[in-house]
């Protein structure tokens, strides 16, 4: 009898974590904060003078931050239907974003030894540049799935 309590309990946890969801309220909260992110990123780019690599840091966690509230806020009319394909846009932007991060170095490496005759060095993608990446296509798939439902 212990061990059905048991996985109960871990079942019960497991449903809480794949059911949470932010109150609907939150997408706009997210669309807010990462507008204005985008618009003092473009500040920062082209008004702003000096060392602002500070700046640049806070700005991508903040964008970040923005996207993960629209990705993670309840929908308007939330149902089993809307669940299900928020479901699977996370997992096309995991896998989108796997090959993504392993192809796009690649990529990125051959068109600047093309452009640039002196060559670049090979660099991994950064931390930003990734999670933006698998932020933007869950949030582009799952609006795309929601249109064609």
């Amino acid at each position: 009898m212990e061990k059905q309590n048991i996985i109960e309990c871990e079942r019960k946890g497991l449903e809480k974590l794949i059911n949470f969801r932010l109150p609907q309220y939150f997408y706009t909260i997210g669309m807010l904060i990462a507008g204005i992110t985008i618009a003092m990123m473009f500040v920062r780019a082209f008004a702003l003078e000096g060392d602002t690599q500070w700046l640049k840091l806070i700005l991508q966690k903040t964008l970040l931050i923005g996207m993960l509230l629209m990705s993670v806020a309840r929908d308007k009319n939330e149902d089993e239907m809307i669940v299900k394909l928020r479901m699977q846009s996370y997992t096309y932007a995991f896998v989108v974003g796997v090959i993504y991060a392993l192809v796009m170095p690649y990529v990125d490496y051959g068109v600047s030894n093309v452009l640039k005759p002196e060559g670049e060095a090979f660099h991994d993608l950064g931390d930003f540049q990734v999670l933006l990446f698998i932020l933007m296509i869950q949030l582009l798939c799952f609006h795309a799935l929601k249109r064609m439902r």
